[in-house]
């Protein structure tokens, strides 16, 4: 089985990028992040011509998350499922049999200062909060997406310039510490332990940054042990980075 995880930054714009990629690659899923659309405008008519179903939860031009997949999930479910609505959708999750799959686009917290990173601190705890409640280590569970935490320094191409940012300092990197205390492993790391260099992000606002290999690792698939143990390899495909009309991130491949 073959499960990925992609920003699109918009899926409208990166429906060719899209496609392109799922027939290259065939995954059995891809969870898609920041699709800027809402969920009835979802395009599912080009993913279902070559044979993927999609799951969504969209809102017009602001964040949102979807689940492309070969096979109909047993279940699926939106939200953190606390009782309280949530600005954006930014969570999605499908059960395939035993098999649990979380797609998250966390925030990305605006700046240290502002009422955004409060938030965003908060949003793990709410997180943490929810595998508590309608999950068990013990179970199967993947959860993947735009985590927006760069969390050690070798996940960044600077530590030192970045340290402070929103998205790369001590607090949020504790923050999803405490989420990956529940149970998980990072499955990248289980594969490369120690390897700096590994980016899935790339800002498109300087030049050369791909070329330069200045990036940062946000994108994660993280699982619990028994999903670890089976595990085969875990990889970024940075290819489709330098694509007609990219997302500013790339594929992160299980």
């Amino acid at each position: 089985m073959k499960i990925a995880t992609f920003n699109c930054n918009g899926v409208r714009a990166r429906i060719t990028v899209l496609i392109r990629w799922l027939e290259e690659n065939k995954p059995d899923i891809l969870g898609l992040q920041e699709i800027k659309v809402q969920t009835d405008l979802f395009p599912h008519e080009p993913f279902n011509e070559i044979g993927y179903r999609c799951d969504v939860n969209g809102k017009k031009a602001h964040a949102g998350v979807a689940i492309l997949s070969r096979i109909e999930p047993d279940k699926s479910t939106s939200g953190f499922r606390d009782g309280d609505e949530d600005e954006y959708p930014r969570i999605l999750g499908v059960k395939f049999g035993n098999l649990h799959v979380i797609n998250t686009y966390i925030p990305q917290g605006r700046d240290i200062e502002s009422e955004q990173y409060q938030y965003k601190l908060e949003w793990f705890i709410r997180l943490r909060e929810m595998f508590d409640d309608f999950y068990k280590t013990r179970q199967k569970v993947l959860w993947m997406g735009d985590f927006n935490v760069a969390p050690d320094s070798i996940d960044v191409y600077d530590s030192k310039r970045i340290l402070g940012h929103v998205a790369h300092n001590p607090d949020v990197s504790e923050a999803l510490e405490k989420v990956r205390e529940w149970g998980f492993i990072d499955l990248f790391r289980k594969f490369h332990p120690d390897e700096e260099g590994h980016y899935t992000y790339y800002d498109y606002r300087f030049r050369g940054m791909v070329e330069q290999n200045k990036g940062w690792r946000v994108d994660h698939i993280y699982v619990t042990g028994s999903l670890a143990k089976k595990a085969i390899d875990c990889y970024i495909d940075r290819d489709p980075r330098s694509w007609e009309k990219p997302s500013d991130h790339t594929f992160l491949v299980a």
